[in-house]
């Protein structure tokens, strides 16, 4: 049975260790992460075209722009939108709206609508996030973290005026849905000192690591110091004045069916729950495949 540890934890990004497993299941947690933990993205654009004239300032406004159509839309897919995954439904599996053809789907069980109307001025209004208004719940409203997003500008005469709808979907579908901007693991390593003597070329050279960061056994397992350890080694391993004389008297060994994995999210949601969202399709995926092979046999 494979053991987790949390070694860090921010609100977008995790580190975790884990032991008694393999490559495979380490990478399955990655590529779920990526492809299959559900995410909510800006999925369709509905614009307005044409001529208007202001009321208030008498100036007629074009709904053109420097940025095409399909660009602005791309721009808007990728702006991360609050994920609350457990209070909505994907379109195909909604109550109201599964039985109703793809174009007709939409309704607050799930999707998210937000408006968007803006007007260009003479010296050039750029068009941010912050300009998508959602139209319920306020919680859903792009978090102020990610307002600044710009999406296009308009200048005199220009104007935008918009609808856009949010929808639960998958990466495997598209990159828009995916919810971690970076997901990396490798085996752990501990740092192992053979010669005591030769070690000390890398610690007079006052980078990160010392001598009393390692055990009494000449071990150094922090992982935080290790990654450190990692990058000291540099200014005396191959290709450095030094290889020869240093002559692995400190080196890297790998911990066998350990693994370091890190993750960031793209702020739609937690990395807590990213990650129990992850553990959650993965069980539900193998007992899909034990019921299947247990049918099958």
């Amino acid at each position: 049975m494979v053991n987790i540890e949390i070694l860090h934890e921010e609100d977008k990004s995790m580190q975790l260790l884990l032991k008694k497993t393999d490559k495979a299941l380490a990478n399955a947690l990655r590529r779920t992460m990526i492809a299959d933990v559900p995410k909510f993205a800006i999925h369709r654009m509905r614009m307005d075209i044409g001529m208007i004239t202001d009321e208030a300032d008498g100036e007629t406004y074009e709904s053109i722009g420097a940025m095409s159509d399909e660009m602005l839309a791309h721009r808007c897919a990728m702006v991360p939108v609050p994920t609350f995954i457990d209070e909505f439904h994907f379109q195909d599996e909604c109550p109201d709206c599964k039985d109703l053809v793809p174009d007709q789907r939409g309704c607050p069980q799930c999707s998210v609508i937000y408006a968007i109307e803006q007007k260009g001025t003479e010296e050039g209004h750029t068009i941010t996030a912050e300009h998508l208004v959602v139209l319920g719940d306020k919680k859903l409203q792009i978090s102020e973290e990610f307002q600044s997003i710009p999406l296009t500008k308009l200048y005199k005469g220009q104007y935008l005026k918009a609808v856009l709808w949010a929808i639960l979907g998958r990466g495997r579908d598209h990159a828009k849905f995916s919810p971690v901007a970076g997901v990396t693991f490798r085996q752990r390593q501990i740092g192992v000192m053979n010669v005591k003597t030769r070690s000390k070329i890398l610690f007079d050279l006052n980078l990160n690591i010392k001598a009393k960061d390692f055990d009494k056994d000449g071990k150094l397992t922090n992982p935080d110091k290790v990654a450190l350890l990692r990058s000291d080694l540099n200014h005396v391993g191959e290709g450095t004045a030094r290889e020869t004389e240093f002559k692995d008297a400190i080196v890297l060994e790998d911990v066998k069916d350990e693994y370091l994995f890190n993750f960031e999210t793209d702020g739609s949601m937690t990395a807590r729950t990213c990650f129990e969202q992850a553990c959650s399709e993965l069980q539900n995926r193998f007992l899909n495949l034990s019921t299947d092979i247990d049918n099958a046999l």
